[in-house]
């Protein structure tokens, strides 16, 4: 399962921007600025993404690095919940910051579900994981203009139409992923797309600012995301060959 090594790599890559620039990625990761000791927290969450990241990829104690993995993001999806959602319950990118979040914890959670041969969790998990990828096409269209702003300009034919087939691709994967029809393809299809906007997006950015904290940060939440559609596509092909 390659997902594994592709998630794991991930979680010690966002560890290892949290322990370089001693701060959460501020974007992805919402945790109170007024806390004593803020950056020591950040240290120890970032020590424990490496060491998460590291028990997965080492496959005896894999089972115990994607459940730490998965309590990880959950922790930052209910940071967007309780600091961000319920204070602006009308913006909708706060739905698809926890569904962010929680789409990496998830992939952890396939991950455990998988090596235990846990079936009705992986189910649920892979479903759960199709209802995050709804929302993240819902904001493509709902913020179409600042999407479109992420795509190459040289890009053919037209940033906004990128935008919203993009949109359109995580509706069409979360559909399959919940419904269980063609799920493998389409978790395939998603890792794909999301190795695209690195590729397109992510690493641009980073060469174009390579002294800059989100410019790391966004290039590691990335891979998690790359990890966790892969570990979720992992997870339905060992069902399906199993059945």
């Amino acid at each position: 399962m390659i997902g594994r090594y592709v998630y794991g790599a991930a979680a010690i890559a966002l560890g290892g921007v949290g322990l370089a620039f001693g701060d959460f990625a501020a974007v992805w990761q919402p945790f109170p600025d007024g806390v004593p000791d803020r950056q020591i927290f950040a240290y120890v969450v970032a020590g424990l993404f490496v060491l998460g990241g590291l028990m997965t990829i080492i496959r005896r104690p894999g089972q115990a690095g994607s459940l730490l993995l998965t309590a990880l993001f959950a922790m930052f999806a209910i940071g967007w919940l309780l600091m961000r959602l319920i204070n602006h319950p009308q913006m909708y990118v706060m739905y698809n910051g926890v569904s962010e979040q929680s789409a990496m914890a998830l992939g952890g959670l396939a991950l455990f579900a998988s090596a235990t041969e846990a079936k009705t969790l992986g189910f649920v998990t892979q479903r759960l994981f199709g209802i995050c990828l709804l929302v993240f096409g819902g904001a493509h269209f709902v913020y179409v203009t600042e999407t479109a702003q992420m795509v190459p300009g040289w890009l053919p034919p037209d940033q906004r139409l990128w935008a919203q087939i993009t949109g359109a691709g995580h509706a069409a994967a979360g559909l399959a992923l919940i419904s269980g029809i063609l799920d493998v393809i389409a978790a395939r299809l998603l890792t794909a797309m999301f190795v695209g906007f690195g590729l397109l997006v992510w690493v641009p950015t980073l060469m174009a600012a390579p002294h800059e904290h989100v410019s790391w940060a966004g290039n590691a939440i990335n891979l998690a995301l790359i990890g966790a559609a892969w570990c979720i596509g992992d997870a339905a092909a060992k069902r399906r060959a199993s059945a």
